[in-house]
């Protein structure tokens, strides 16, 4: 088994990618176990990791794209192939990354199935539980550096409404509307109740709302999701922070443009679902040093892959969900380990020619049932 980690190209529309796929130390987990990496070199550069490093781990450098798809069974990356790797996909190729295909061209899904790639998407591995091993942290790391973000956005140095998050004695602090309990609302939630902001949680599930008045003791305000909740919230929040997540399907428009003219001048939308097409009907991907744009007088953060803004951090724990899976395939081979590991083959979007994840049903390409597919591997 031949695992290669490519060099993340820009994604679409100038955003930069600063992860690997892979850190040293996961690299020397798998070569521990008679598993060949190769890795392009630079791979590792956003995240501080040097080519010595990685040769060190066990890994061979590899100075091409073309040669590091061309010596790979399986292709390891962050964010799925962009436009200029796509004619170096191999027929029969596995390919492991946030791949987020509800959201890609069609030509690129069409390639998948052409050219027989099985492609699982890290956002939708998933546990029988229905944990997000992969994504979770992921999703932790974001939820946390919203603070950060949102704090700088709020200074009066640019648009920002100019006030403190946490506020001082006799100053009242910033109020924070978070639409989305799961990993990342959570914390966030508890990153910004730490720094002493009033914050609000709106959440459709009420069992994950009883939990979260628990964990926080009524530290944190909870609500339905409800139009009209949403509506009163958005009208008052310093800061609102979507965190909607359906795994694999786009994200619902919660947050409509009428409800953005209704807030504060100054005021800031971190729109963490952007990656799924975005809660707030203004969202949209904007490439720039900053990618911040203004709209009715709101500040908009919309950036698919923000932690990758904290590169290093985000590679080992990104590493640390995933090499499992990558032992497993190694150790078993593709078709024993999917029937070995329910989570990976929940992650399955495109397997020998079909799409088989139910959020594809309808993209012109050949579907199949995953159902079906558990029949064929006990075979």
């Amino acid at each position: 088994m031949v695992i290669s980690v490519p060099k993340e190209m820009p994604l679409g529309r100038g955003f930069k990618e600063k992860r690997a796929g892979i850190s040293p130390g996961g690299v020397r987990v798998l070569t521990a176990r008679g598993i060949t990496v190769y890795v392009e070199s630079g791979a590792g550069s956003g995240a501080r990791f040097s080519d010595e490093d990685y040769r060190t781990a066990g890994a061979e450098i590899v100075y091409s794209s073309e040669e590091v798809y061309g010596r790979a069974d399986i292709v390891v990356k962050v964010e799925r192939p962009v436009k200029e790797e796509w004619g170096l996909i191999r027929e029969g190729q596995t390919i492991m990354a946030f791949m987020h295909l509800v959201n890609a061209p069609g030509e690129f899904l069409d390639l998948l199935i052409s050219k027989r790639i099985t492609s699982i998407g890290y956002e939708i591995i998933q546990t029988p539980e229905g944990a997000l091993p992969v994504l979770d942290p992921i999703s932790q790391i974001a939820g946390k550096m919203s603070l950060q973000i949102a704090a700088r956005l709020m200074e009066s140095k640019g648009e920002g409404y100019g006030i403190l998050i946490g506020g001082i004695p006799g100053i009242p602090p910033a109020d924070v509307v978070i639409i989305g309990g799961g990993t990342l609302g959570y914390y966030a939630a508890r990153t910004f109740l730490n720094a002493g902001a009033r914050v609000f949680i709106i959440e459709q599930d009420a069992k994950r709302l009883e939990e979260l008045d628990r964990i926080f003791e009524g530290a944190v305000v909870t609500a339905y999701t409800t139009e009209g909740y949403i509506e009163k919230m958005v009208a008052f929040a310093d800061v609102l922070i979507t965190a909607v997540l359906t795994p694999g399907a786009p994200a619902p428009v919660l947050v409509t443009r009428e409800m953005v003219r209704s807030m504060k001048r100054g005021s800031v939308i971190i729109d963490f679902s952007i990656d799924q097409g975005g809660c707030v009907e203004t969202s949209r991907l904007t490439p720039g040093d900053d990618y911040v744009f203004v709209v009715d007088g709101v500040i908009h953060y919309c950036v698919p892959n923000v932690s990758s803004d904290v590169a290093r951090t985000a590679t080992r724990a990104l590493t640390h969900s995933t090499v499992p899976y990558y032992v497993k395939l190694g150790r078993l081979g593709l078709k024993e380990a999917l029937k070995q590991s329910p989570s990976m083959f929940r992650g399955l979007y495109t397997l020998s020619g079909y799409a088989v994840n139910e959020n594809l049903r309808d993209k012109g390409v050949p579907f199949r049932e995953k159902s079906d597919l558990i029949e064929e591997l006990e075979r």
